[in-house]
């Protein structure tokens, strides 16, 4: 099975730099000491309040994590005297912590910005809540330290099912994928799609920040799809609902027929299903993909044709009646 066919990517860490230059545009991060300690790298994608460590117990003190203060943090220091307050800097600054976020516009006090500059840990400041703070900051962290694997093959938003085909180079993955954006679908990513496990149970895709919604069709070459279909064509993520493998008809291999049987693949540790979708002449591809996503859509809201129809079928033979009825109730008068 192709889908066996993964690059795993996972980030161990990220440096302070990256983490700055990051969310200054998105969060407003400011840089409130000198640029210093922006090659220090950041380990955990958990936060910290450092309440217990500024009081004296160190213990539990998790120095590897972005630390937070936040208002409770500054107003213990305010509360100290100006020595028992470098006292208490001090105990947090001869760990070797990444850095450190000031939250809803809180100021950093001179001598914790002296101490930083010379222990060159960077001081940053966000407007928000520390609570909302929090949010954003573990949303960030989390996205970067999830498990990434990257696969080959052709992501489509169908009906709003994410959709992604793989199969062997030159089956038809991308012409599928064309053919479904013709019809008024979006496409997320083609040839390498970046999949990222978000919390329990969800998996999201999205192109590179190279490749993005650029496409390759044999024979024709290159093509920006949302130069040619506009900006209603294409998703930047999506997440993966159904995995779909094209393959070229085989006499010898067992395809589904009724359904009642779900496949699903292990992605990560989350099963998606799985549907293998032999290639015949004549096939229509895009309308079958289309069906696979209404199909799952109603399965989804709780109706399952395979196993209505398995039902009927159940209660009839169940009957055993020896009525003699036709096949067929015809319409009064009508001959056609």
């Amino acid at each position: 099975m192709l889908v066996n066919d993964k690059y795993i990517i996972q980030k161990k860490n990220i440096t302070v730099e990256f983490f700055y230059t990051e969310l200054k545009s998105k969060f407003g991060l400011k840089l409130l000491s000198r640029k210093v300690g922006f090659d220090r790298l950041i380990t955990d994608k958990n936060l910290h309040r450092p309440g217990l460590a500024l009081a004296g117990f160190v213990e539990l003190f998790s120095f590897n994590r972005v630390q937070v203060f936040g208002n409770s943090e500054i107003k213990y220091l305010n509360s100290l005297k100006l020595k028992e307050r470098i006292k208490s800097l001090k105990t947090i600054f001869n760990f070797e912590i990444p850095c450190i976020i000031f939250t809803e516009n809180n100021k950093p006090s001179k001598e914790c910005i002296e101490l930083a500059n010379r222990k060159k840990v960077p001081l940053f400041g966000m407007s928000y809540q520390t609570t909302k703070c929090n949010y954003f900051l573990s949303d960030f962290l989390d996205d970067q330290f999830s498990p990434r694997i990257s696969l080959h093959g052709s992501f489509v938003d169908v009906y709003g099912v994410g959709m992604m085909f793989i199969g062997k180079s030159g089956i038809g993955k991308s012409e599928v994928a064309l053919d479904l954006v013709e019809r008024g679908h979006r496409l997320v990513a083609d040839d390498v799609v970046i999949f990222t496990k978000k919390g329990e149970g969800i998996i999201i895709g999205s192109g590179t920040d190279l490749v993005k919604h650029f496409m390759e069709v044999r024979g024709i070459g290159i093509i920006d799809v949302r130069g040619m279909f506009g900006v209603r064509s294409i998703r930047f993520q999506k997440r993966l609902e159904i995995i779909i493998e094209l393959e070229i008809w085989d006499d010898n291999a067992n395809y589904t027929r009724t359904g009642l049987e779900r496949q699903t693949v292990d992605l990560m540790g989350i099963d998606i299903p799985y549907v293998k979708l032999p290639i015949l002449p004549g096939k229509n591809l895009t309308v079958v993909s289309e069906i696979i996503a209404l199909n799952y859509l109603l399965k989804h809201y709780g109706y399952d044709a395979a196993k209505v129809l398995k039902s009927r079928l159940t209660k009839k033979i169940k009957k055993k009646t020896e009525e003699v009825k036709r096949v067929v109730d015809y319409f009064e008068h009508d001959f056609e």
